[in-house]
């Protein structure tokens, strides 16, 4: 069996993880470009944490994403032939 079928379960999880992260990362940075002061006006300096975690996650999405599809390069050894003499 190759390595590509033991793992798929692993994988789908994985990018739904990474698609989760994205999805915050989104929702923080929409947080920090509509964030409003106590008169209901938008603030340019304020929710800067939101953008921080926008950053953060961000990060962590492409990282983790590195991994994931680094994982589709692996060689699999239970493929192998090895000739002897």
């Amino acid at each position: 069996m190759s390595y590509g079928r033991k793992n798929s379960g692993k994988v789908f999880v994985s990018i739904a993880g990474i698609v989760g992260i994205t999805a915050i990362a989104a929702w923080q940075f929409y947080a920090f470009v509509t964030f409003t002061n106590e008169q209901g006006g938008l603030d340019l300096q304020g929710g800067r944490v939101h953008l921080w975690w926008a950053i953060a996650m961000a990060v962590a999405a492409c990282v983790a994403s590195f991994f994931v599809f680094s994982m589709f390069l692996r060689h699999d050894t239970d493929d192998d032939l090895h000739i002897t003499s």
